[in-house]
Formats: structure tokens, sequence, C-alpha cells
């Protein structure tokens, strides 16, 4: 599998994201879209909220992910 990985910007943020061949998807990170999404100042504010938003869902009985680890992906420069 070759991997491509990629800083996407939306609205002059970062995004993560990893191509993955085998699949023929790009895979992004999560708490880089709720960064935008919500205009968090910080990541640790953006992954307190997305901690917070499965913990609610999951109490709401939806399920939000597979039950799969988290994908490896590098530190952006403004992470």
């Amino acid at each position: 599998m070759e991997k491509e990985t990629s800083i996407k910007l939306f609205e002059s943020k970062q995004v993560r994201s990893v191509w993955n061949d085998e699949e023929e998807k790009w895979y992004f990170s999560i708490v880089d879209v709720v960064l935008v999404l919500t205009n968090q100042v910080d990541y640790q504010r953006a992954r307190k909220y997305w901690n917070k938003l499965k913990e609610r869902l999951v109490a709401e009985g939806n399920e939000t992910v597979t039950n799969c680890h988290q994908l490896k992906m590098e530190a952006g420069w403004n992470v």
C-alpha cells in the first residue's frame, strides 16, 4: 500500500489527511475537522470537544465509529 500524506487547507487552517491506495479513499483527521468547523482556538480544545461529542452520542445510543485504533498521522506545524 502506497501511503500519501497531505495537509489540506480550509479557511487557512490545516487539516491532515492520508490517501489509502488500496481503498482509493482519503482519511482526514477528525480533530482537525472539528477544530475548523467549531472555530476552536487550539488543538487541545478541539480534541476535548470531539471526546465530549463522542460521549454524548454514545449516551444517546448512536454508534460514532467502528471499534478500531486511531490512525497515526504526523503532527502539523500548528498542532
